[in-house]
């Protein structure tokens, strides 16, 4: 079994933000055993998300685990990429597509904030990191 990693983000209109999905993808590609890393985007960017299972697909995936880069279960997640989720496994019907939880109630986002206000508190803090 071939397993890929879809990550899936809102899109921005600032390349800069879709830019930091491209670098986590390099990173859990880097950092793991998943060799399909696939960043795409609800809208506003490319590729999209049928464009990005496509490029699952077509790099041997049999398997993709659709990796929501959302903070919570709002409506995107809830409708819309069930939604994707159910038309590719429609198009690709011998390839399973999981739709993953999002990062929002994870036990470590509690770690991220704290560090993030952290950051914040501090007078050289200038710029995003």
């Amino acid at each position: 079994m071939t397993t890929a990693v879809l990550l899936i983000a809102h899109g921005s209109r600032r390349a800069e933000a879709n830019h930091d999905l491209v670098i986590v993808a390099d990173r859990l590609r880097e950092q793991t055993d998943y060799e399909i890393v696939v960043p795409s985007y609800l809208e506003l960017a490319e590729p999209s998300i049928p464009d990005g299972a496509r490029q699952c697909v077509d790099a041997g995936a049999d398997h993709v685990l659709m990796m929501p880069y959302f903070l919570s279960a709002g409506s995107h997640v809830t409708r819309d990429l069930e939604r994707f989720r159910d038309e590719a496994a429609a198009s690709f019907s011998k390839v399973t597509f999981i739709l993953c939880p999002p990062l929002g109630l994870h036990p470590l986002m509690l770690e991220i904030i704290k560090d993030r206000v952290r950051e914040g508190t501090s007078t050289s803090s200038r710029e995003f990191s």
